[in-house]
């Protein structure tokens, strides 16, 4: 782990992977329903970083959190949502490449696997899903998009991102959904959230 300060009340701890950094946002909500850190006001994942907001002394709860011993996150029992997924997008054959295998192949191995949602951020309704593994890693685009589709589902690094309004991105498109990510009027708003799993299905099939 590395400590870093973020401000007069923040601390940014940095960690090897994913799964480290939700194993220790894990620990630190355990502790905190305990009275640990009351002065801790938010706890912000990200891929290799966790952001602790409202921390009264940021060094001594660096040194304190340096001594824990803290297991990676296991794999997520959260609950499943099917998104139906219409594998065109304009960056398949790229992301073919990218693989080594055919464009049908792309969608055959995303829609195989069972993705977790690691963390949410970059706009309202956009989850972070974890599930693609090392060897299917994704480069982003060298130019990126100044606009986006809404319902594009996209591949970046490790992650796997579905946009929920027009914007710009630099993820490669693999498909579009009709779901809906974001919705003020319903409650909750966001379609998925940390620790769910999506399970996609190619549209039609």
């Amino acid at each position: 782990m590395r400590f870093l300060r973020a401000g007069p009340a923040a601390l940014l701890v940095e960690l090897d992977d994913i799964r480290q950094v939700l194993g220790l946002a894990a620990e630190v909500e355990r502790r905190r329903t305990e009275g640990w850190a009351p002065s801790l006001l938010d706890v912000v994942p990200g891929a290799t970083t966790l952001l602790l907001d409202g921390v009264a002394d940021p060094p001594g709860l660096a040194r304190e959190i340096g001594s824990w011993s803290v297991p990676a996150a296991a794999v997520s029992v959260g609950p499943v949502i099917t998104i139906g997924c219409r594998y065109d997008g304009p960056d398949l054959e790229e992301v073919a490449g990218q693989w080594e295998v055919g464009p049908d192949e792309v969608a055959r191995i995303h829609s195989s696997v069972l993705h977790e949602v690691a963390f949410c951020g970059f706009g309202p309704g956009f989850a972070y899903m974890t599930a693609v593994g090392q060897q299917r890693v994704v480069a982003r685009r060298s130019s990126p998009r100044t606009r986006v589709p809404a319902g594009s589902v996209a591949l970046g690094g490790l992650f796997t991102g579905i946009y929920p309004r027009s914007s710009p991105g630099g993820w490669q498109l693999i498909g579009h959904t009709d779901a809906v990510l974001w919705d003020p009027g319903r409650e909750p708003a966001a379609l998925l959230s940390p620790g769910c799993r999506v399970r996609f299905v190619e549209a039609g099939a």
